[in-house]
């Protein structure tokens, strides 16, 4: 049986932590799919780290990972696609799911249904929370920041994205593996080199709409400015690296 595997980074998440790896158990994915979880918990404090241990404890498919310290969302995804690689079948599917609860996990069905109808021709497939179809009761001041570094991505990279900095992607494996090497970024900017390493490796990519409600700082929300700067430095960085390459010069 095929298997989505699930990375889920967290930070000091107690109260949401199981309520969203619940919801990804109960979804009803397409026939013949199952699906697994790796959790990665990148330093949490110990009444985060607890509950952790207790979920793993909950469902076989389950595998926690911890960070001895605070490392950043990105490289709490490298860990955690770098378990799932040697874990996955080709067959299989690699994605992440943010630990909040602002994604909902019933979404992710429609993206295996993505492969599966495109079959060899897609190989990520990228969430879009724009869409007149998604529900994303955001501020028109983050809509306009999340399309101009989406645009600046698709200059860079050459995709056609409408939201580059979207927290669910779902990779084949073989495309991951490829991929996973030039990943380097610790914290959020991990998402634009995503993009950038999927465009030059020449990855075909899908996009599907995607539900959002984003919580507040006060909630929990950990993404900043200086991360908005990160991101616009790891675009650069990308360009330059994916220049480089096709001249055939070494990183």
């Amino acid at each position: 049986m095929p298997t989505i595997h699930l990375v889920i980074p967290f930070l000091d998440e107690p109260t949401t932590l199981k309520a969203i790896v619940d919801r990804v158990f109960a979804v009803h994915w397409p026939a013949g799919w199952d699906a697994s979880v790796i959790l990665v918990n990148d330093g949490s404090d110990e009444r985060t780290r607890s509950e952790a241990g207790s979920i793993e404890g909950s469902h076989p498919s389950i595998h926690l990972i911890h960070h001895d310290r605070n490392r950043g969302k990105g490289a709490a995804v490298r860990t955690g696609f770098a378990v799932a690689v040697e874990r996955a079948d080709p067959e299989d599917l690699i994605g992440i799911q943010d630990a909040d609860l602002e994604y909902s996990p019933e979404d992710l069905g429609r993206f295996v249904d993505v492969f599966e109808v495109q079959g060899e021709d897609v190989d990520v497939v990228f969430g879009n929370r724009w869409s007149q179809a998604a529900t994303t009761p955001v501020s028109w001041l983050h809509r306009l920041g999340n399309r101009a570094l989406t645009e600046l991505s698709n200059a860079a990279t050459g995709l056609r994205l409408n939201d580059m900095e979207c927290c669910f992607k779902m990779f084949r494996p073989a495309m991951l593996r490829r991929m996973l090497p030039e990943l380097d970024e610790p914290r959020f900017a991990i998402e634009p080199q995503l993009a950038a390493v999927a465009a030059r490796h020449g990855a075909n990519v899908a996009e599907v709409d995607v539900n959002y409600q984003p919580r507040s700082f006060a909630e929990g929300k950990k993404i900043g400015l200086r991360d908005l700067v990160s991101a616009l430095a790891a675009i650069g960085r990308e360009w330059f690296r994916t220049r480089r390459v096709r001249s055939g010069v070494r990183r």
